[in-house]
């Protein structure tokens, strides 16, 4: 998986356990040493790696998420037995296309002759692309809301499926739309493995998480929601729960459509906390600023994440909540000091 918050070695887990360190360096001095000649990308690298890394443990299967789109990706030399697309966005434009039929294509690249897919729903111009890409292939498409699907009652949902249904399932994931992202998953084991456990399956939901998507630290909630697909769903959780005049730590990276993430969530929003990125290139502070400013809202620049959320922390009041959201690389520049205000370990 891609990126990682805190450590490279949360990208390659096996049982949901990352390798250790020594085994990144060890791979990392086998793969310079027959690929210098090739000068491969970071992504493509970390690919090799993983692929060895599983090989070289003799893992029974493998959850591989591509990096960028999918057609050209490094992840895309690998025949699989299925193959998921979760919902297209617009996003990276400037390497998949400009319009979500465009995006749509180079997502649908993963798709393989007579490999069946699976896809949660989509707008019509994208499901067209996806229908004909899998048509072509003679591959059977699975898609949510039509072959499968779920309810939404307030606390617990059912899911039914390819083979069976599963009452009143209960996940750690919180926010609506989180239904649909795990009834997708739910699905594809059915369609690898057959029916399933019932009792199994609540268990493995029960105990769900994802640190920096919707994980609540106290009273401060981090989401790495950092492209308006993903500012709208936030926005939607914000609305579940009632929470408004948040206090917004804020940093976009600088390709980002800064208007389309902020304006879905501002009308949650008291003040802004603007900031940049350690790693990254980011949209500058005043910026940011300048578009908050424009719906009313005031908002102050800060130099770093921790002064960001620091200066939060001493303005909020009794009960208030703080939000952090716009990249994951803000989320993980602060989830530690976030985790020791809550009491809580990563």
């Amino acid at each position: 998986t891609s990126p990682h918050l805190h450590s490279f070695t949360e990208r390659i887990r096996i049982d949901n356990q990352p390798i250790c360190e020594a085994e990144v360096v060890s791979q990392t001095e086998s793969i310079r040493a027959c690929a210098a000649d090739l000068a491969p990308t970071f992504f493509e690298f970390t690919t090799a790696m993983a692929l060895r890394v599983f090989a070289l443990h003799a893992v029974d299967w493998v959850i591989l998420e591509t990096g960028l789109g999918g057609r050209l990706d490094s992840t895309n030399v690998v025949t699989p037995q299925l193959s998921i697309i979760t919902p297209v966005a617009l996003d990276h434009a400037a390497h998949l296309g400009d319009t979500l039929a465009q995006i749509g294509a180079e997502k649908g690249g993963i798709i393989k002759p007579g490999v069946p897919v699976i896809s949660a729903r989509q707008e019509p111009e994208v499901l067209t692309v996806l229908q004909s890409q899998a048509d072509g292939g003679k591959s059977s498409f699975v898609l949510a809301d039509r072959n499968f699907g779920w309810s939404l009652p307030p606390h617990s949902f059912d899911y039914r499926g390819l083979h069976a249904s599963i009452k009143q399932i209960e996940s750690g994931l919180v926010g609506l739309y989180q239904r649909e992202n795990i009834s997708v998953a739910i699905a594809a084991a059915e369609l690898l493995l057959g029916p399933l456990d019932p009792e199994i399956t609540h268990q493995a939901l029960r105990v769900l998480h994802w640190p920096g998507r919707l994980e609540w630290c106290g009273d401060i909630l981090l989401d790495g929601a950092h492209n308006p697909h993903a500012a709208d769903a936030l926005s939607e959780y914000l609305d579940e729960q009632n929470l408004d005049d948040l206090l917004w730590v804020v940093a976009l990276k600088s390709d980002k459509d800064a208007r389309g993430i902020l304006t879905p969530l501002l009308p949650h929003v008291e003040r802004v906390f603007a900031t940049g990125l350690d790693a990254e290139a980011a949209k500058p502070a005043d910026l940011l600023l300048q578009i908050t400013g424009e719906a009313g809202i005031e908002g102050e620049e800060c130099a770093t994440a921790g002064e960001a959320l620091q200066r939060a922390l001493d303005r909020r009041r009794p009960g208030q909540k703080i939000l952090v959201a716009g990249s994951l690389l803000l989320v993980a520049a602060v989830r530690a000091r976030c985790l020791e205000l809550a009491g809580a370990s990563a």
